[in-house]
């Protein structure tokens, strides 16, 4: 069974940062590609970045040179740093494997003075 669990949220001032965790399992980790995605009220899902299963990366053009995605095969966990946060980034931020379909809780990012 696929399961991811996201971690690290919370309420933060705008130009704070944050670190997203993901633990994964049910997959072989360490051959997959991850990706992180939000999703704001009213809004829909929405890439944010992903990270193949050698480590390249690539980022939504909004939060490009500000957040900062890394993985860890032996602790089958996905991070997602967030610095010099915005209002903008509020949302529910989950992980998955691309092309799974399968979704965890998500984990609620408050970016607000």
């Amino acid at each position: 069974q696929v399961q991811f669990v996201e971690s690290g949220g919370g309420l933060v001032q705008p130009g704070g940062s944050l670190r997203l965790s993901c633990v994964a399992s049910g997959i072989t980790f360490r051959t997959n590609n991850m990706a992180w995605y939000r999703q704001a009220p009213g809004k829909q899902r929405e890439f944010v970045s992903a990270i193949t299963s050698s480590s390249n990366t690539n980022y939504a053009d909004s939060v490009k040179g500000r957040f900062t995605i890394s993985r860890d095969n032996a602790k089958k966990t996905v991070y997602l740093q967030m610095n010099s946060l915005k209002p903008e980034d509020t949302a529910v931020y989950f992980c998955t494997t691309p092309g799974i379909g399968s979704w965890g809780q998500g984990t609620q990012v408050t970016v607000s003075s």
